[in-house]
């Protein structure tokens, strides 16, 4: 499996290569999906380019990119789209389109009952599990950990040398991890390494906009398209 991340947290200043809009998403999912992307995960944006998990804003991309391709579409529940735990928890209960799947941070507050509440909708969780955070601690203990859709390993060690290192020890951290599927990832310098050593380990990867703005080759990536195809015939 190969997730394409479309957009993140980027924004204008990191080119127009960044898909923001609606219509943008969608184009972009359509060409990561027929690049080789089996899964998207998109960060639903406000028309002034803000992260939102306001059920308006979260429909208005999810049904812009579902009329463009077949595959499952998740979106973040990321904190800083709403820091406060409880008006987050509020809005994804208010959702009128649901995702087929949501990341949940599981280092930050409130990440326990916002899991609750969408496995409750029937929304896959995909449990967000960073280096360098509490996550997996706070994971092996959840009663919610053998029902999550998946584990989403993030790597948040940018260094090209140590990322693949940072990616054992988490991995290592996560341990049986309720045996639910990992997919493993990591962002910038660390992008490309970390998913060679999903490749070798047999575990899913994603790659995107989100993640890193460069190909393997240090040359600046058009679209996502073009990053997954580099994936797909990395991961195999």
């Amino acid at each position: 499996m190969v997730q394409v991340c479309l957009n993140g947290t980027r924004g204008a200043a990191d080119g127009a290569v960044v898909p923001l809009t609606p219509e943008a998403l969608a184009e972009s999912a359509a060409r990561a999906v027929a690049a080789g992307a089996t899964d998207v995960h998109v960060h639903p944006r406000t028309p002034c380019g803000r992260d939102s998990v306001a059920p308006r804003v979260v429909a208005a991309a999810l049904d812009a990119i579902r009329a463009r391709v077949a595959v499952p579409v998740g979106v973040t529940t990321g904190a800083w789209a709403e820091p406060d735990p409880a008006r987050r928890l509020a809005r994804v209960r208010d959702w009128t389109a649901l995702p087929d799947h949501a990341s949940v941070n599981w280092h930050e507050p409130g990440a326990e009952e916002l899991a609750a509440a969408l496995m409750e909708r029937g929304v896959g969780v995909e449990a967000g599990i960073w280096s360098g955070t509490d996550g997996a601690a706070r994971f092996a203990a959840s009663p919610l950990g053998p029902g999550v859709l998946r584990v989403l390993a993030e790597v948040t060690d940018t260094v090209e040398e140590t990322a693949a290192a940072t990616a054992r020890a988490l991995l290592a951290e996560l341990g049986p991890a309720f045996g639910r599927p990992v997919l493993l990832h990591g962002e910038d310098g660390g992008a490309w390494p970390v998913l060679r050593l999903a490749r070798r380990l047999g575990l899913a990867a994603r790659v995107g906009l989100e993640d890193t703005l460069y190909l393997p080759d240090g040359r600046r990536a058009a679209s996502n398209a073009e990053l997954v195809a580099r994936a797909v015939a990395l991961h195999g």
